[in-house]
């Protein structure tokens, strides 16, 4: 079988970009121990070996352009990112929907997919949806849709589409993108017992390149984020911080559905029984980090949104959300945000069904685990 292998990686990675400045080394130590957790738990498929040192390549030439603009053009790092908003929550519990609308005010500036593979140089002004790394990604994107269309079901992307964090985060090597996409126990717990700081050190290095010929207001969305506040708002002191909830028993079947279905495309033996043991955990840790965050910092701290409320009035919710950090949703954004909502009916990509019980669990089980957290944030459920 295949190994991956570190040295080789960054070897081939040098090469391919003829530049050899990696920036800050934090980022050696998530890399180790994802290769050795991918060589001894993850059980690749031979042909997903090479796929995946292929990506693992293609992040980290991404890393060496990314330094290399930035040490030619230095004066970008002393650019102030204001008051960037956060979107977070368990996943699958309304964050999409959440970022699609506040991403259709013209006055914000969202991370999109095309960029967190294709980073430098930044696009041109006005040409974010014009560039040629723009069409080269969404031509990307068509052609899975061909061939993984029940991916896009659970979760579709455009090359324009807000892009989750974690691929910010990916090329320092900690970022819940790699726990997601494979089995690896070892590195799912260094994960979540790691220093978060250089990942977003890293992430705001990144937006300040981004924002150089296209600014406006920064709002990210990331359902992982609950991990870090900490290290979050240590980088961004002055974040607008968005949580939503939803029912979790949907939210733990609908998650599950998408990284077992994910898992699939790498290793014939994905387990939905590990799947849902890491999920459990994992969102164990992400309650646990807001509570302690919020017992910090107050309740106001982060603002709170109900799945059910989002779905029902989304541009009143956006309405709340604008007035709980004094700014003022213009008519423009409103009618935009609408706009969006118009050409995008949910289940326009198909439908995402899932059941709890292919995880070997149930929906009783999933409210006596989760009994404090819906009762903390009176989160409505069924039944």
């Amino acid at each position: 079988m295949t190994t991956l292998n570190s040295e080789a990686l960054l070897a081939a990675a040098t090469e391919q970009a003829g530049l050899t400045n990696f920036g800050d080394p934090a980022f050696r130590e998530g890399l180790d121990v994802l290769v050795a957790a991918l060589n001894t738990e993850a059980n690749l498929a031979e042909a997903a070996v090479g796929r995946v040192g292929a990506s693992i390549v293609a992040t980290l030439v991404n890393r060496l352009q990314v330094e290399d603009y930035l040490a030619q053009h230095p004066e970008l790092l002393d650019a102030p990112i204001t008051k960037p908003t956060f979107v977070f929550g368990l996943p699958r519990t309304g964050t999409t929907l959440a970022i699609n609308l506040l991403a259709a005010d013209p006055a914000r500036r969202c991370f999109l997919r095309w960029e967190a593979f294709a980073t430098v140089p930044p696009a041109d002004k006005g040409a974010l949806r014009s560039d040629p790394r723009y069409h080269a990604e969404q031509a990307k994107l068509d052609m899975s849709l061909k061939y993984v269309p029940h991916i896009s079901a659970m979760h579709h992307e455009d090359a324009d589409s807000s892009c989750e964090c974690q691929f910010a985060m990916s090329p320092t090597f900690c970022s819940q993108v790699y726990d997601s996409q494979y089995h690896i126990p070892s590195y799912s717990e260094w994960f979540l017992n790691t220093d978060y700081r250089p990942a977003f050190r890293y992430h705001k290095r990144l937006m300040q390149v981004l924002q150089q010929n296209n600014g406006g207001h920064w709002t990210f969305k990331n359902p992982w984020h609950p991990l870090y506040l900490d290290e979050l708002t240590d980088v961004y002191p002055d974040a607008q911080l968005v949580m939503t909830h939803r029912d979790p028993a949907d939210v733990v079947a609908s998650a599950c559905s998408l990284v077992y279905a994910v898992r699939k495309l790498y290793s014939p033996d994905a387990d939905p029984k590990a799947v849902a043991d890491v999920s459990l955990k994992t969102f164990d840790a992400m309650i646990e980090r807001v509570l302690a965050y919020e017992a910090k910092h107050g309740a106001g701290s982060i603002h709170h949104i109900q799945y059910k409320e989002l779905t029902s009035d989304p541009i009143g919710e956006m309405r709340k959300l604008y007035a709980n950090f004094d700014e003022a949703l213009s008519d423009e954004a409103a009618a935009s945000m609408q706009a969006m909502l118009d050409a995008n009916p949910q289940g326009k990509h198909g439908k995402h069904a899932y059941a709890l019980e292919d995880y070997g669990l149930t929906r009783e089980a999933v409210y006596s685990h989760f009994a404090d957290y819906i009762d903390r944030f009176r989160i409505p459920v069924k039944g």
